[in-house]
């Protein structure tokens, strides 16, 4: 099946989204099709123009943006005075619902990947009416446990790694929590140790992948390194947001097993489809699973031998599968 062809946008724009922060954004596809919007992952990647071809473009209006200080979104999370506190869950759910009334949108198709499926969860979860579906893919729930896994479970099969990845930090750090130790050396005012962090962040990323070649090329950009790991680290070092309300933080307590994962019984009036790769790390925790299980509707698709990568072929056929069907559904 493969992806559709290449596009273009036909619309884009920056939408004042407050607290300083303009947000990009860009239309492509049919004018009059069916709303979709793509939430990439990260937090802090950015849109990609090849996430335009996982949609029927006679059949979707296909919105693409890049979230709060990623990708063409300013000011850039890379630069040391842009101020991370206005860069919450909570706001860049506002964020979505303020792009939705822009463009005149009611309800819309969510398909996200990675971050972007928590994002694209606890969007659907606190706001039902403006989500006709849900394509999620590489999924994750924002528990801290599976912040837990990522930063010390997998320790335990990637040694070497390991040992330089908490070498960088202070002792109580390694053992409590890694992502907000890096946090924390990311906001230094001395850019060396920034710099050190940034890297020291992106090759325990690069290890711990489940497949070969364990290169990622945007991380030899130091700007893109540097708001990568600053961003992954300020949401995952602050229970990503979700503590015990879903926005704008707590203590975490309510988020070790997943705040998203205790409501998903909220999502039981919308489809959703699951693609998930068989040898993704997050799978370790079974959470897919459970969602799967406590979304009435949903349904979960595994696809063998691919690890946490939206692009792989197999991936790519249930995806694009997925936006197929639910294109009928208007």
């Amino acid at each position: 099946m493969g992806l559709y062809p290449e596009i273009e946008p036909y619309e884009r724009g920056m939408l004042d989204v407050g607290d300083g922060n303009r947000v990009y954004w860009e239309v492509c596809g049919n004018p009059r099709g069916k709303p979709a919007v793509m939430l990439h992952g990260g937090p802090g990647s950015g849109s990609n123009p090849r996430f335009r071809r996982y949609f029927d473009p006679d059949a979707y209006r296909i919105v693409l943006l890049d979230q709060r200080g990623c990708g063409r979104s300013t000011p850039p999370a890379s630069a040391y005075d842009t101020d991370m506190s206005v860069n919450t869950t909570a706001h860049l759910i506002a964020d979505l619902e303020l792009l939705r009334r822009h463009l005149d949108i009611g309800r819309w198709l969510v398909w996200g990947v990675s971050w972007g499926s928590v994002l694209g969860l606890r969007y659907a979860q606190t706001h039902p009416d403006a989500v006709s579906e849900l394509v999620l893919t590489a999924v994750a729930t924002g528990a801290n446990s599976e912040v837990a896994l990522m930063t010390r479970g997998l320790g335990q099969f990637f040694r070497e790694a390991f040992e330089r990845f908490l070498a960088e930090l202070a002792e109580e750090d390694r053992a409590d929590n890694p992502a907000a130790g890096y946090n924390r050396l990311l906001e230094s005012p001395d850019p060396e140790v920034r710099a050190r962090a940034a890297r020291a962040w992106t090759d325990w990323e690069t290890a711990v992948a489940a497949l070969p070649p364990r290169s990622v090329p945007r991380y030899e950009d130091p700007v893109f390194r540097m708001g990568w790991a600053r961003t992954v680290t300020h949401y995952w070092g602050n229970d990503h947001f979700l503590g015990g309300d879903g926005g704008d933080g707590g203590d975490g307590e309510d988020n070790e097993d997943g705040v998203v994962l205790r409501d998903a019984p909220l999502l039981k009036d919308i489809p959703g489809t699951l693609v998930q790769g068989s040898l993704d790390p997050g799978n370790l925790l079974g959470i897919v699973w459970r969602l799967h299980h406590a979304w009435p509707g949903s349904e979960l698709i595994i696809v063998d031998e691919v690890g946490h990568n939206a692009g792989a072929p197999g991936m790519v056929d249930e995806l694009v599968a997925a936006t197929d069907r639910y294109a009928a559904r208007r």
